[in-house]
């Protein structure tokens, strides 16, 4: 399908445990860090969950 750049932009503290463990399943530890995926169903669902704290980008 493509490729994205995901960026958390908002911290993880006060967030739910579904939710926290949806940015960790992908791959994102910290405000600002960013990390790249192949996007496919499963992974753009994870994005779609948590889009309020993400910045995304097409690569």
């Amino acid at each position: 399908m493509g490729k994205v750049k995901l960026t958390l932009v908002k911290g993880m503290s006060k967030r739910s445990p579904v939710q926290r463990a949806t940015l960790e399943a992908l791959g994102l530890k910290r405000t600002l860090h960013s990390v790249n995926k192949d996007v496919n169903p499963a992974i753009q669902g994870m994005i779609n969950k948590v889009a309020h704290l993400l910045k995304v980008e097409n690569i």
